[in-house]
């Protein structure tokens, strides 16, 4: 008998073994990423919701922002803060667009740098010509024309790698801002749940960029032919052209909060899109002013960057042709849009986080 008690075996320190064995495995994975508590005020299907959009509309104040500058160097120092990630983002954003989309056009850029150094001489002597063809240039670049060879298979892909990075720098910042850690890879894998959503808002987004459309139609076409010389025509033309500008920015203003608003766990695009209009009310002007100054900061980055870079590579293939093969400008200009995007990416979600902040303040 007391041999058999001997030869009972123990499992259950084998239990625990396994046990932490697979907690170690697990603790580098990246928890459910909480939304914080001011977003969750917004999350369809809370309780009060009704009361609390009621009591905002009382209690609305001016809206409170950092000034211009101040704010652009706070998202500046947001993304400095864990430039780790956001760097090794945009490399893996360009490598993706390079490898599905291709690189641009190297000719383009040749011709833009002998453009700029003829402007450099012919604007002391007071003819800016040769300015303006290089600002043509410059705008077909910014625009991602530089690439005629660009199928409609490539830009639909580049047009998704655009919203999984949108997707992926929102959930990281709301990661990091919420204190916790995450790896880049964490991002891609788990910010992809609202593509569908968001994948819809855009085209809510480029509808209603219709009206200003219409309107550079409508002034690429009377311009030219002179048919806004007379000023009986010309005075009701360019106000029937500033309203049709004015209503698009009036639409676009609540829809990219609504791209950022979709992005919330549960929500959806009509959901999203009232919040937005709620959380932009009475202060559209303001919000559409920082858009309108997100986009001139990021063309200036580009110029200031790129600019140099052109007039290098120039410079550099004159002096040595066997290096007139390699496409600096283009994997430069690559490296660069994808920079540019992660941080006005960056900066759409901070103001979104101001707004939100200033709501739950005044309410």
């Amino acid at each position: 008998m007391a041999s058999a008690k001997k030869s009972v075996p123990k499992k259950k320190p084998a239990a625990r073994s396994r046990a932490s064995s697979s907690a170690k495995k697990r603790k580098y994975v990246l928890p459910a990423v909480e939304t914080t508590a001011l977003e969750k005020s917004l999350e369809p299907g809370e309780p009060g919701k009704k009361s609390r959009s009621k009591k905002k509309k009382r209690t609305k104040q001016p809206f409170v922002m950092p000034g211009y500058i101040a704010f652009t160097l706070e998202v500046w120092r947001t993304m400095w803060k864990f430039k780790s990630t956001f760097w090794r983002l945009v490399l893996v954003y360009a490598a993706l667009s390079g490898l599905f989309v291709g690189l641009a056009s190297q000719a383009i850029y040749t011709q833009l740098s002998g453009l700029i150094r003829e402007a450099g001489g012919e604007v002391v002597g007071g003819d800016i010509s040769k300015l303006g063809e290089a600002g043509d240039l410059l705008l077909i670049s910014l625009t991602g024309a530089a690439n005629p060879e660009v199928g409609e298979a490539q830009q639909l892909i580049g047009g998704l790698l655009v919203l999984l990075m949108w997707l992926t720098t929102i959930w990281l910042l709301r990661a990091f801002l919420a204190g916790h850690t995450p790896r880049l890879r964490d991002g891609f894998y788990n910010s992809g749940a609202p593509l569908v959503p968001t994948l819809l808002l855009s085209f809510v987004f480029i509808l209603q960029l219709l009206p200003a459309a219409i309107a550079a139609i409508g002034v690429a076409a009377a311009v030219p032919t002179g048919f806004v010389n007379g000023v009986i025509i010309m005075v009701p033309f360019w106000i029937i052209i500033a309203l049709l500008i004015i209503l698009s920015l009036y639409w676009i203003t609540s829809t990219f909060i609504a791209l950022v608003v979709v992005t919330l766990p549960g929500m959806y695009p009509g959901e999203a899109l009232k919040s937005a209009r709620e959380l932009v009310a009475g202060r559209r002007l303001p919000i559409l002013l920082r858009m309108l100054w997100l986009f001139v900061i990021s063309g200036l980055l580009w110029v200031v960057i790129m600019i140099p870079i052109i007039l290098l590579d120039a410079a550099l293939k004159g002096l040595w042709q066997a290096i007139e093969w390699l496409p600096i400008v283009p994997v430069a200009f690559l490296l660069v849009s994808s920079l540019a995007l992660v941080w006005m990416v960056s900066y759409v979600y901070l103001l979104y986080r101001k707004v939100v902040d200033n709501d739950a303040a005044t309410a």
